[in-house]
């Protein structure tokens, strides 16, 4: 049996141990996803470094804003003076995809409390709403499983976007060591993890046509918003409906 289908036996458990159950299945889970977010989390710091971000600016950032998407956009533009209301409107165009995330999450959120789905929806990352979905999937998401997701994930990019910031210097030539790739590769993971056969075609093909389209003919970063929701309108037509 693996570890993905073990469960406690009906009435030999408190809800405690059931909930540290999920909570470190959760954790096991994610901890694949740290192979590529340890040298993602590096080149961040070590990019914040040039900057002139320290540890604990770095490191309140990653806290505060969690998303490392926006993050490495935001340092792009940084200069002095610091461009505020275009740093602000390009990063909220990207996050945008978090509110279809959020969507496409909720109904599997039955379990979650009021205090607990909006401390969910904060911590919400690419790969932790991948992992999450997935779970779903199997018919099963407790607010303990997703918290062990996101709770080491969440300490981990803090931690090593911080770190990147004193080992910068080292870092000279991210490409050379091949960091330049972890983002890629870590999403080629998500993918295959969601893969659901020939259901997947359409809404996969959608997403990446359009990004594509819009990144070779648009300014700015509308690819990341139009490709996600070309991916969940293709998804929606292609779903046949319950009979």
């Amino acid at each position: 049996m693996s570890i993905d289908e073990a469960q406690p036996a009906p009435g030999k458990s408190s809800p405690a141990a059931g909930w540290r159950a999920d909570f470190m299945l959760g954790l096991w889970h994610i901890l694949p996803l740290e192979v590529g977010l340890v040298p993602f989390g590096l080149l961040m710091g070590a990019l914040a470094a040039q900057k002139g971000f320290g540890p604990v600016e770095m490191m309140l950032m990653s806290g505060t804003v969690f998303a490392g998407a926006s993050q490495f956009v935001a340092l792009d533009m940084w200069r002095d003076p610091i461009p505020m209301l275009t740093i602000v409107a390009t990063t909220a165009m990207i996050n945008l995809r978090h509110v279809m995330m959020g969507a496409a999450m909720q109904p599997a959120m039955g379990r979650f409390n009021r205090f607990q789905a909006p401390l969910a929806l904060f911590l919400m990352a690419d790969e932790i709403w991948a992992m999450a979905m997935r779970r779903a999937g199997r018919g099963r998401l407790t607010p303990a499983y997703y918290f062990g997701l996101a709770t080491f994930f969440y300490l981990s990019w803090v931690f090593w976007t911080g770190l990147g910031t004193v080992v910068g210097a080292i870092i000279r030539d991210p490409a050379r060591y091949g960091f330049d790739f972890a983002f890629t590769a870590v999403f080629l993971i998500l993918i295959v993890g969601l893969w659901r056969g020939r259901r997947s075609i359409a809404p996969l093909a959608a997403s990446a046509i359009v990004a594509l389209a819009a990144h070779a003919w648009l300014p700015g970063v509308w690819y990341i918003v139009l490709g996600g929701a070309a991916g969940v309108l293709a998804a929606a037509l292609s779903t046949p409906e319950p009979s």
